[in-house]
């Protein structure tokens, strides 16, 4: 308890869908320019112009929602003046300014056939950066005071790099031929698999907090994730050349990385309204540091 049943914790001042649109864009983002390069290297032009134009439409609107959630483009501006590596968020603004051009300028030359050489350099820094840029939100909200994300910081990278990679996945076979989209099934798939796993896990760890991620929307989203990203997954596989079953699947595995997103913001918020998710973890912790 808290005095008067009062928060101990200042909610969020960040609001949806703005934020986890963010996070849920940027991971797909991310993965995306990683399976392009992967795509382009191994010679499959249709799935690597779909990856690449979608990594970097969902890079720009990753900006638009964390801009708007500001306030200003100055303030993004801001986060530039300096880079600190001990600040998620620093980190994080400079690998986007990074890689949100990268990534425009690789779909640009792929489509144009324009400067080849300077789109080969674009996709391999996206691809680079494009890992960090689906992780780095994770590592953002693990670090802040927030009960449902911070105990789960150990375990949150790998669940947004999973969900990235499942939602990349399903652009690819919503978008790319099936002839060339094999790899990308596979990909989708297994993330999809992992994502649902691992949520699990992480909310297994979290102790009594995980009561926050089954409780109004958040439950509603966390429910629907795994739903759609096991039911997504399964069709991505049984879809092999079948244009109706890749469409399905591919929009059951982005529907199911959103709501994975959505749900542990709304997780956040929900541990953060209720002051036993921040007492009862303390004295769990003091406790074992005392015995």
């Amino acid at each position: 308890r808290s005095y008067y049943g009062q928060p101990i914790l200042n909610k969020p001042v960040w609001e949806s869908p703005d934020i986890p649109g963010y996070f849920f864009l940027g991971g797909l983002a991310g993965a995306g320019a990683a399976i392009g390069a992967a795509a382009q290297l191994t010679g499959r032009r249709r799935l690597a112009r779909v990856s690449k134009l979608g990594a970097a439409a969902a890079g720009h609107l990753s900006l638009v929602g964390l801009i708007h959630d500001l306030g200003r483009r100055g303030r993004f501006l801001n986060m530039l003046r300096v880079f600190k590596v001990t600040s998620p968020m620093s980190v994080g603004s400079w690998l986007l300014a990074g890689f949100v051009p990268a990534a425009t300028v690789s779909a640009f030359c792929d489509v144009t056939g324009l400067l080849p050489v300077a789109g080969g350099l674009a996709t391999a820094g996206a691809a680079t950066l494009g890992p960090p840029v689906a992780a780095y939100t994770a590592a953002l909200i693990g670090d802040t005071a927030v009960p449902a994300w911070h105990e789960g910081h150990r375990l949150m990278p790998l669940v947004f790099v999973s969900s990235g990679l499942s939602a990349a996945g399903g652009l690819a076979l919503l978008g790319a031929p099936t002839d060339e989209v094999g790899p990308a099934r596979v990909l989708g798939a297994a993330g999809a698999l992992a994502e649902v796993s691992l949520s699990k896990l992480m909310e297994k760890r979290m102790g009594m907090v995980e009561e926050a991620y089954h409780e109004g929307r958040a439950d509603i989203y966390m429910k629907a994730a795994e739903v759609l990203s096991a039911g997504g997954a399964v069709l991505a596989l049984a879809s092999r050349g079948r244009r109706v079953l890749s469409a399905a699947a591919g929009a059951a595995l982005i529907a199911g990385s959103a709501f994975e997103r959505f749900g542990v913001f709304h997780a956040g918020l929900n541990s953060v309204g209720d002051p036993k998710y921040t007492v009862v973890p303390q004295r769990e912790r003091m406790a074992r540091r005392s015995s």
